[in-house]
């Protein structure tokens, strides 16, 4: 785990060197600008520190407490930076704020309190472009595992992003130093600069802005948080070395140990499901004896809709000889919550095994899964014998059913499957988030959030970005169609799929030319696009007033 400390400190020290640095770095250049001390570029790296650390281990859990959601999280931090820009404007606005600090120095206070306070609020608002360091943090604080280890190496890496910071800003001191003589213009500008960047944050054009910004850095940042070293110590800190199945106890010899797979412990039992369907509920003691497959899925998911063929073969093949496909419904987004669009979508794709509704992430957070579809074999005894995230593999999964079934029951057992695999090979465009939350690839007007706003196409899109026209509404996880609402998306696939909501319609062109007009009747994934081979291309999709999309995928 010690290999992680220096990792996640130059994992920051590269994120303060990404496009993610954009939207905060005029505030750092305006804040060491306006220094009256040498020690305020010391306090601002230090509140940067202090906030950023505490609310990436305690965040989740302070604003849930205080029911704030992540873009008012964003909004408050711009307002205070906007208190800040007139501390610097207006010079006794900026001493009433710091005499509470004086007491840090035997000096006069001057300005480390604004200092400080600057380098909270950045903490507040400084959004990195987090690599596998940062993101497995953040799983680990959300799900309320964090420790020591998670303690330490998130003061690394907020140390690793703000000393490039306290740089930056006391360059920017210096500079400022040369025109002395104009110390109070230098101090309004800065004021002036950082309540700009303010209204940039608080308006939630920063997000923009980042993504107009080539990943210049990304190779840099794959090397270090990419390499086997940091992916091991990363799999051990999330607890995905499967030990995470282990209850402490000593594990007892099975009937099936001496089948050649491997054992990761007992498997937990379900938690905090909200609802069943196909079945009265279920729980895992209450199922050995069996063989059971933990499906962890999402109806709007195409990779989980891609698994959909294998699980119900399975289930049709082998229920009869012991097997039980247990489908963990998931949600990723608000609509599928809904026990009866949840009814609904596993009547219409035809699943007969029994699905359990996991709307808060209790099952989830037991098997300490990551990842849409994600299963867990569990043997007779209760124990996880294997485990494959994502699709394919199918035929080495049917085999390890198989290799259990036979163990647990010495009886003759069909023929295996010999199913496709028709998992997509080839190159395409990764999955793209339409809200602003997890927005990526988008390239156009300024993003206007939680408002109806009016966009324009860019002349071009690079490739897999995409852009809206017309009037939208974005909001965290969709955006809303009203009047002429245009998508368009450059794009790089077989076919193109996007989570639809409402009802109305979609007129699809690509390559300019009219492909369907696919009419939406409720909260899905629709298929917009079929080709026989991946193909570069470029989308246009016209949407009747007030249907929500989501995101897209693609295969």
């Amino acid at each position: 785990m010690l290999i992680l400390v220096p990792i996640a400190f130059a994992a920051g020290v590269i994120t303060a060197f990404t496009p993610c640095i954009l939207p905060v770095l005029p505030i750092v250049l305006a804040g060491g600008a306006g220094a009256a001390t040498k020690r305020r570029p010391y306090a601002i790296a230090a509140g940067l520190v202090t906030t950023f650390t505490a609310f990436l281990l305690a965040g989740a859990w302070l604003w849930s407490l205080i029911g704030v959601s992540p873009k008012h999280q964003i909004k408050i931090g711009a307002a205070l930076l906007l208190v800040l820009a007139v501390i610097l404007v207006v010079p006794k606005a900026g001493e009433l704020v710091e005499r509470p600090f004086a007491f840090l120095t035997r000096r006069r206070a001057g300005d480390l309190g604004g200092g400080f306070l600057l380098g909270a609020s950045l903490g507040l608002v400084f959004i990195p472009c987090g690599g596998p360091v940062l993101a497995t943090l953040t799983a680990n604080a959300a799900t309320n595992r964090v420790g020591g280890w998670i303690v330490v190496i998130a003061i690394a890496y907020a140390l690793g992003a703000a000393l490039p910071m306290l740089a930056i800003a006391r360059g920017s001191r210096g500079l400022a130093s040369r025109f002395r003589q104009h110390a109070q213009a230098v101090r309004v500008t800065g004021g002036a600069l950082m309540a700009v960047s303010a209204l940039v944050i608080y308006q939630g054009w920063a997000q923009s802005l980042q993504t107009k910004v080539p990943g210049y850095a990304s190779w840099v940042q794959d090397a270090i948080e990419g390499s086997s070293a940091a992916q091991s110590g990363l799999d051990r800190l999330d607890g995905r070395q499967r030990q995470v199945f282990a209850t402490g106890e000593e594990q007892l010899a099975t009937r099936v140990e001496k089948v050649p797979l491997k054992n990761y412990g007992s498997a937990p039992d379900v938690h905090e499901v909200s609802a069943w369907v196909n079945t009265k509920p279920l729980s895992l003691p209450g199922l050995r004896g069996k063989v059971v497959l933990v499906d962890f899925w999402t109806y709007s998911c195409i990779n989980c809709l891609r698994t959909l063929p294998y699980l119900k073969a399975w289930d049709a093949r082998y229920r009869s000889k012991g097997l039980v496909v247990l489908g963990v419904h998931t949600p990723e987004f608000a609509f599928e919550h809904d026990l009866g669009n949840v009814r609904s979508a596993v009547k219409r794709l035809g699943i007969r095994y029994p699905v359990a509704l996991d709307n808060a992430f209790g099952t989830w957070k037991a098997y300490g899964n990551n990842y849409w579809p994600a299963d867990y074999l569990v043997d007779q005894d209760g124990h996880v014998r294997g485990v494959h995230f994502g699709e394919g593999d199918y035929a080495q999964t049917e085999s390890d059913i198989r290799l259990l079934l036979a163990a647990g029951k010495h009886e003759h057992l069909p023929r295996p499957g010999g199913d496709t695999d028709h998992t997509p090979k080839e190159l395409r465009t990764p999955e793209s988030y339409l809200g602003y939350l997890r927005i990526g690839n988008y390239t156009g007007s300024p993003l206007h959030t939680d408002q109806t706003a009016a966009y324009t196409f860019p002349a071009s899109l690079t490739q897999d970005s995409f852009a809206y026209a017309g009037q939208w509404r974005i909001e965290g996880e969709r955006i809303i169609s009203a009047a002429n609402a245009r998508l368009r998306l450059h794009f790089q696939a077989r076919s193109v799929h996007l989570v639809l909501g409402g009802h109305g319609r979609v007129m699809v062109k690509l390559n300019g030319k009219l492909q369907q007009t696919v009419r939406i009747d409720g909260d899905r994934l629709y298929t917009l696009v079929t080709q026989r081979q991946a193909k570069d291309g470029l989308l246009e999709l016209q949407f009747t007033p007030g249907l929500s999309a989501y995101a897209f995928t693609f295969g």
